[in-house]
């Protein structure tokens, strides 16, 4: 609190030069009521394009190591499933950095490979070593890969959203996720996390119409299971294709893109009002192919300018993002002006702000705190 106090003029400062005087809460809701529909929740209307007040802010991996009172809850529940798989303790985690930060956005606390079982695919989180999958290597073995039913697999996912969306209301806009095809397909090839992901392009080389199947019969399972979170509760969906970004071009567009786009368009036809975004790490020189996947709004990691991907991608594609998660790590005067400069080359349009890839487990608290409050008071 101390030190919040002290970097609060540093906010006002920063303000004051660049867009004037912080509005009132009074004034800022006067601006607001005649400008916009404020019956859906500020994240949700700014990713649906409407004009808003201000931005919208959230932070990827906010529920997690960086709060100590995640890191003491799992000296009650040490593993990783049983704290995301457990509706009362996932909600109770989801909550955590809104009732801290009071963010703009509360997203599910879960893994992308919690669909897995139910398509036949087992898995474990380890606490240190990560997820570790039996491989799928053989036809045989990617054939059997069944066709999940999300109520049976998942019914804590669709408990969680409901709670959420009970417990935030209009305040906060409640996100749910998945993985992309390609993402999924690695862990699933590569047996967990890799750092060369040679087994799926040794796949994608030597057999392309295998590792197809594969990733046709994950785009399918993906789609029941991000309709399943929109019908449970969830109001934005965000695709994380994390690994897509280590990718050649023409492998980019033979096994990724495409098959975002499968599961982007399918999820939008069913369900046309609910945002759709999708994440690439490392994805700069990808932007232009991600702007095209049939997603709304495309999440931007901190290797570019945030002007620069928008004058690529044209103001009609959202945007998402993008403020290197390392700059929590700076000081106070340093997040607020970084901040501020995302914000200004944000165009003031269809911008949901953000980190540019996960918060570090590092970070101290009262830093994401001031990431998102001078987010906050910033005023278009």
């Amino acid at each position: 609190p101390n030190t919040m106090l002290a970097v609060l003029p540093i906010i006002s400062a920063a303000f004051a030069l660049s867009n004037g005087p912080v509005a009132s809460p009074a004034r800022a809701g006067q601006r607001g009521a005649s400008s916009v529909s404020m019956g859906d929740p500020l994240l949700l209307r700014a990713a649906k394009g409407e004009k808003v007040e201000r931005p919208p802010v959230w932070m990827m991996r906010q529920a997690g190591r960086h709060m100590q009172v995640y890191r003491d809850l799992c000296q009650k529940h040490p593993t990783f499933r049983e704290r995301s798989e457990t509706a009362e303790l996932s909600t109770q985690i989801s909550l955590q950095p809104y009732e801290a930060y009071k963010t703009d956005g509360v997203i599910l606390f879960s893994d992308i490979l919690t669909p897995l079982p139910g398509m036949g695919i087992e898995f474990d989180i380890l606490e240190k070593a990560g997820p570790k999958i039996r491989k799928l290597n053989s036809a045989e073995e990617i054939n059997a890969v069944r066709l999940m039913d999300p109520a049976e697999a998942c019914p804590f996912v669709a408990e969680t959203l409901g709670d959420l969306r009970k417990e935030v209301g209009d305040e906060a806009t409640v996100l749910g996720f998945i993985g992309a095809p390609y993402t999924m397909a690695t862990y699933c090839i590569e047996g967990g996390t890799s750092t060369s992901y040679l087994e799926i392009k040794k796949m994608g080389l030597r057999d392309p119409q295998l590792l197809h199947t594969l990733l046709e019969k994950l785009a399918d399972n993906l789609v029941e299971y991000a309709c399943y979170q929109i019908e449970s509760g969830a109001q934005v969906i965000q695709m994380f294709d994390s690994w897509a970004g280590n990718l050649s071009p023409i492998d980019y567009d033979t096994f990724a893109h495409p098959w975002q786009k499968s599961v982007a368009e399918r999820v939008k036809a069913r369900h046309p009002e609910v945002p759709f975004i999708t994440y690439i790490a490392k994805s700069a020189a990808l932007l232009e192919r991600m702007a095209n996947n049939g997603g709304d709004i495309v999440s931007v990691d901190w290797t570019v300018h945030m002007k620069e991907a928008r004058e690529r991608m044209g103001m009609d594609v959202g945007v998402q993002g993008n403020l290197d998660p390392a700059v929590l790590l700076g000081s106070p005067d340093v997040i607020v002006e970084r901040a501020t400069d995302v914000i200004k080359q944000g165009g003031g349009k269809q911008h949901v702000v953000n980190l540019g890839h996960g918060i570090e487990p590092s970070t101290p608290e009262e830093n994401a705190k001031l990431f998102v409050d001078t987010v906050k008071a910033y005023r278009y």
